[in-house]
């Protein structure tokens, strides 16, 4: 997880060319007269290291170790050098964009089929449906390739043609589709309304559009009684985004974050500062809004949280957030490769530097939380300034069961695929359902059935009887369900069963009247349950 943060790390956008970040402001002199003798002797090196060892090494190999040699003098536990596939993983990872056809496929059954289908992307106009099975791609068999061999297939530059041929049920040969790939943008906002009609959006990661896609569902929610903004494993992304996204829930003129970076150019002493203010209507002013974190949530999404949090805006609950409180630029290098490294460090709108000390390693550096300052906020809460956003109310995660851990041991010793027999199942419920046109559930029945399904492929029955087990997998089961109809808002109401985090916000929110109602009600519960992120 710490790798997937370091990926989708927080992103200063440059509003300069990619040749004016590397030549503005840098004095000509100190790259082409200082460095030219140590160039020279690292091109020396390396020729010479390439025609005489007594092992043979490539150019590129070569190249490639000096410079991660260079990184890793650095010290700097997110700086790395992209090659041109990471560059692309990178790429789609923070904006959400990829050339093909709009498609996500699993393997499903020992085939790999259609679980869901974008909207407004070739793959949807074509015609595409959920649960067709994949067994073509232009002139190759594909009815026993892996999904990476198919979406590798599938994808491809935008405004050429590939031929997908699809098994559909009801239908004796397959049918084939002629698509033209375009760009293709995958959400990063998820919006559902719970059973007590409260709203609840999850942001799985700070990508492209993200705060359009946020302003979109903010427009739409006139009825909900209260906001919950789930932020929980988000690892961040761009800057930008993150400003706008805090812009939509902040008064006109907020502070919403400020950087110092050091002066390109420059000596690291010398640095420049700079500070974002909101310039936009606030959104949904009179919701209740509450936001969810734990010790994955990074970067860009710290910003959000940290932002509302600062103005008594949202109440945070969960656990520490990972403390990522510094600004990665990401450079283009010739060759299609990108070179991402610390250029500065932000503060929430008090002041706040969430950087959490690590190692070269990225592990934390160990601390004294006594010793960290803090803030106080404009209804005199106070925050600790430092090491990420403690909650307002923290909140342990459920663990599992005896009985439940012995099930998932059961089922490595019998080789029984657990996770993906539940993923087949909800799919196998879900497309009824959803023929149906019913919310997600779970018949006894159906449920009864997969039960028998596990005990035959080699699960002990008298496991697969024991309540606890019977009350993990039923869990498990709607979860998968909603989650193969789309359905947000009845995967969360499953989740809130287990999920101690989800369940306590709903519950403060149901019990509160309005914001400030629900830090009073946090006072009350602070009592009882521990309040470790604020002070009042």
């Amino acid at each position: 997880m710490i790798h997937r943060i370091a990926i989708l790390t927080l992103i200063l956008v440059l509003t300069r060319t990619s040749a004016q970040a590397q030549n503005t402001r840098i004095p000509p002199d100190s790259r082409t007269q200082d460095n030219t003798p140590q160039l020279a002797i690292l091109d020396s090196a390396v020729s010479a290291i390439t025609q005489m060892h007594m092992d043979q090494f490539s150019d590129s190999i070569l190249w490639e170790a000096a410079i991660d040699g260079l990184i890793n003098a650095l010290q700097d536990p997110y700086a790395e050098l992209f090659t041109p596939v990471e560059s692309e993983a990178w790429e789609e990872e923070t904006t959400g964009n990829y050339s093909g056809i709009g498609l996500q496929i699993t393997q499903l059954n020992e085939r790999i089929t259609v679980t869901a289908v974008f909207r407004s992307t070739p793959a949807n106009q074509a015609g595409i449906q959920v649960g067709d099975a994949i067994v073509g791609v232009n002139e190759h068999d594909a009815s026993s390739w892996t999904t990476g061999m198919a979406a590798d297939s599938i994808r491809g530059p935008v405004g050429t043609d590939v031929l997908v041929k699809i098994k559909r049920e009801g239908f004796d040969e397959p049918i084939a589709f002629d698509i033209e790939r375009a760009q293709v943008h995958r959400p990063a906002v998820h919006f559902g309304t719970l059973e007590n009609g409260l709203g609840y959006v999850v942001l799985d990661r700070v990508a492209r559009n993200a705060a359009s896609e946020m302003n979109d569902v903010l427009l739409n929610m006139d009825s909900a009684e209260g906001l919950i903004i789930d932020l929980r494993r988000n690892p961040g992304g761009f800057l930008d985004e993150s400003l706008m996204l805090a812009d939509l829930f902040l008064k006109p003129g907020s502070k919403l974050a400020s950087t110092v970076q050091r002066a390109p150019g420059g000596l690291a002493s010398e640095t420049t500062a700079d500070s974002w203010d909101d310039r936009w209507p606030q959104l949904v002013p009179d919701l209740p809004i509450i936001v969810l974190v734990d010790e994955f949530t990074a970067s860009g999404a710290e910003i959000l949280a940290g932002a509302l949090q600062d103005y008594d805006r949202g109440l945070v609950l969960g656990a520490r957030t990972f403390g990522k409180g510094v600004v990665q630029t990401v450079m283009p290098l010739p060759f299609n490769r990108r070179l991402r490294f610390t250029t500065g460090s932000w503060l929430t709108p008090l002041g706040r530097s969430l950087q959490r000390v690590r190692d070269a390693q990225g592990r934390p550096v160990e601390e004294d939380l006594d010793t960290l300052p803090r803030v106080t906020t404009p209804m005199g809460r106070t925050l600790i300034n430092g090491g990420g956003i403690f909650p307002d109310l923290e909140i342990e995660n459920d663990t599992l069961k005896t009985m439940e851990r012995e099930l998932i041991a059961s089922a490595n010793e019998a080789r029984v695929l657990l996770g993906l027999r539940l993923a087949e199942f909800g799919f196998e419920v879900a497309t009824t359902l959803l023929e149906e046109g019913e919310k997600p559930s779970l018949p006894e029945g159906q449920f009864e059935r997969f039960l028998a399904q596990l005990e035959e492929e080699g699960l002990p029955g008298e496991l697969l009887s024991d309540e606890d087990v019977r009350s993990y997998l039923h869990w498990q089961a709607r979860i998968n369900i909603a989650q193969r109809m789309d359905d947000v808002g009845s995967e969360a109401d499953f989740r809130k069963e287990r999920d101690r985090v989800l369940a306590e916000a709903i519950q403060l929110l149901m019990t509160s009247d309005g914001q400030t109602g629900l830090f009073q009600k946090l006072d009350e519960r602070a009592s009882g349950v521990g309040n470790q992120g604020a002070e009042s």
